[in-house]
């Protein structure tokens, strides 16, 4: 994170940075770095480390390794809710506000459409989450097709990924501490979980009620995320992937250290992403990408 405020298309040596921090340096310092930098940084640390224990919970819910966030089509009622909004010709907050009410609105589709008449399962949540995604792509695509051509950079923009809008941390970052705390007593439960349903009945779990929690949990750490910074891929599938291969499967080590491994990821990836081509920048969605294919392709062959 420091390097993060410090590096950009106007570079601040490490002394000029602790000035600032400590209280000191000059006033085009401080805007530089209180007013532009910091709250960015932290919006990024709050949106990966949201991804990437939304992505860890998913993954024990469906019980699939290659489970993320956006699996059940969150991002993708949340990018027509945002899209929507740029539409109408609104910005700032009514934009991060109609992408939460879109996750929120696909989140209630896909789990009253899995429900139906009797229970939901697993597969049948992924399969009907997938669907559902596939809908909200055409919808998306259909949206961008009759778009005036001023407004579709700002569009694709946000549908790739963009921290350069990011409101106030604060919420997420308060947000992403509450979850970590409720979930970590849940540690044994979700650990006994993720080896199948009838194992945790037969441990004394309450299945049904905690699966709820995870997927409300899930689903409301994605919106936020999305609704923040726009579709930001990889990070939620990444992140539990490579600390679980490092640390093992203990759901109590996994979820902090997805919180703080998914944040610092984030930063990293959106602190090149304002260096790359600066004074251009790139979106934080591609940096990600980058990032991850090469590095998830690496551990699958050294697990292997």
């Amino acid at each position: 994170m420091v390097l993060s405020i410090s590096i950009g298309s106007a570079a601040l040596s490490p002394g000029d940075t602790w000035a600032v921090l400590t209280g000191s340096g000059t006033s085009l310092q401080q805007t530089l770095i209180l007013e532009l930098r910091l709250p960015r940084t932290l919006s990024a640390f709050a949106t990966g480390g949201l991804l990437a224990v939304a992505g860890a919970l998913m993954q024990v819910l469906l019980r699939n390794p290659l489970a993320d966030p956006y699996i059940l089509g969150l991002s993708g009622g949340a990018a027509v809710g945002a899209l929507l909004a740029m539409l109408a010709g609104v910005a700032g907050a009514l934009v991060s506000g109609s992408a939460f009410a879109g996750a929120m609105l696909a989140t209630l589709l896909v789990f009253g459409l899995a429900h139906g008449t009797g229970s939901w399962t697993p597969s049948r949540l992924l399969l009907t989450g997938v669907v559902v995604a596939a809908g909200w792509g055409a919808i998306i695509t259909l949206i961008l097709a009759m778009s005036p051509a001023r407004q579709l950079p700002g569009m694709l923009y946000w549908l790739m990924g963009d921290l350069s809008h990011a409101g106030n941390p604060a919420p997420a970052l308060v947000m992403l501490a509450l979850v970590c705390a409720l979930v970590f007593p849940l540690g044994r439960s979700l650990n006994v979980l993720a080896r199948g349903p009838l194992q945790a009945a037969a441990l004394g779990v309450s299945v049904r009620p905690l699966e709820w929690l995870i997927y409300v949990l899930a689903s409301v750490l994605t919106a936020a995320a999305v609704s923040m910074a726009g579709s930001i891929g990889f990070v939620g599938l990444v992140v539990p992937h490579m600390l679980r291969l490092v640390l093992g499967n203990d759901q109590r080590l996994i979820l902090p250290a997805c919180a703080l491994g998914g944040g610092s990821l984030l930063v990293l990836a959106d602190s090149l992403a304002r260096v790359v081509i600066a004074p251009e920048q790139l979106p934080v969605g591609v940096i990600t990408a980058l990032l991850g294919v090469p590095t998830f392709l690496y551990l699958l062959h050294r697990s292997r």
